[in-house]
């Protein structure tokens, strides 16, 4: 029996020879498996494209929404502080004691020294 080479990009089974006919049916199987491997591997670097597609999409969306709270927030506190700077400003202002303002304060000058000394209400 002479010995028959079967090349993989000529994948045609002899006739009459079994063995040759199981080798060839192996070989196109190891052809249809490293076919399946490099469409499985392109697959799955168009998921992995998709995948980081989406991240940047979402780290998009996610900063833009970060920057409109920290502008939000920043209104906000700007305000808030006005208002109490104004508040502030309006404490620091002298001005004079109306009469019953006065009455209060002598009223209270004299509990607090009669609480003091020790004399009777």
């Amino acid at each position: 029996m002479r010995k028959l080479t079967v090349a993989p990009d000529n994948l045609q089974p002899l006739r009459d020879d079994g063995v040759e006919a199981a080798i060839t049916r192996v070989l196109e199987a190891e052809t249809a498996a490293r076919a399946d491997v490099v469409r499985a591997r392109g697959e799955a670097a168009e998921i992995a494209e998709r995948a980081r597609q989406r991240a940047r999409r979402l780290a998009v969306h996610t900063d833009r929404r970060m920057r409109t709270v920290r502008a939000a927030f920043a209104a906000r506190v700007a305000a808030e502080v006005a208002v109490l700077e104004a508040e502030a400003d309006a404490l620091r202002a002298e001005r004079d004691l109306t009469p019953a303002e006065v009455l209060r304060v002598e009223a209270a000058v004299a509990d607090l020294a009669r609480e003091l000394t020790g004399a009777p209400s």
